[in-house]
């Protein structure tokens, strides 16, 4: 039996009350998201929880400490990357946190970005999808985005 090619990864938008803390990822070589505007999350290490990968990540990739998780939803993103990986991914808002926001981030430059500015910016099609229903406050989801060449062809979504 064939181990299933995916990833398991966290996407999480920090939320200060009027704007989410997002990561243009314009440092990293050969970056699948060089260029967009994208929220701080990663892949998760061996064992750990969805609630531990997004703290950490948050942690590393910010300097910011989560002290409250909403999850918001669940994404699956089939064969997203050039090796065909599935990417799973739980998608989290976070309203409250402590620490000094760090200076230098190695994946790209992080902003605090208006409510109303944040379906401005360039990302991936599909997050402008799901990033309105975070916005909106939308009940849980579980979604689908499917892409063929960085081009979003396919969609779907239940919300419980």
């Amino acid at each position: 039996m064939d181990k299933m090619n995916m990833k398991l990864s966290t996407i999480c938008y920090i939320d200060n009350g009027s704007e989410f803390l997002l990561l243009h990822r314009n440092k990293k070589e050969n970056d699948i998201h060089e260029g967009k505007w994208v929220s701080v999350g990663g892949k998760f290490e061996a064992g750990e929880t969805p609630e531990a990968c997004a703290i950490r990540e948050i942690k590393e990739e910010t300097g910011l400490t989560a002290t409250k998780l909403d999850l918001k939803g669940f994404i699956t993103f089939p064969n997203f990357t050039q090796d065909g990986q599935d990417w799973y991914s739980f998608v989290y808002r976070v309203t409250e946190f402590e620490g000094e926001l760090i200076a230098e981030c190695d994946e790209g430059t992080l902003e605090w970005v208006a409510y109303d500015e944040i379906l401005k910016k360039p990302t991936w099609e599909g997050d402008y999808t799901f990033l309105e229903w975070i916005l909106e406050d939308k009940p849980y989801f579980s979604a689908q985005f499917t892409y063929v060449d960085d081009q979003l062809t396919d969609e779907s979504v239940t919300f419980y």
